[in-house]
């Protein structure tokens, strides 16, 4: 049999992909986001130390720090 037939189906149109600078993408998305999300991470790590998680709440913590320092980049 032919792999390529479809059995009487019609072929989907594959979706248009734009393309854009993967480094212009990371500074738009993380510029306005970067204390948003700073804010929730610090708010998670202290939510998961007060129920007595503390992996889980160092894993947040170090998001947090994470985004921390991203603002301070931007900051420069």
């Amino acid at each position: 049999m032919n792999e390529n037939r479809r059995n009487g189906r019609p072929q989907r149109r594959q979706p248009t992909v734009r393309m854009s600078s993967p480094t212009r993408q990371r500074q738009d998305r993380s510029a306005g986001n970067a204390p948003r999300n700073y804010e929730r991470y610090v708010a998670l790590g202290r939510e998961a130390f007060a129920n007595g998680d503390r992996v889980e709440a160092e894993n947040y913590y170090q998001h947090a720090e994470h985004y921390f320092r991203v603002m301070r980049e931007r900051s420069v």
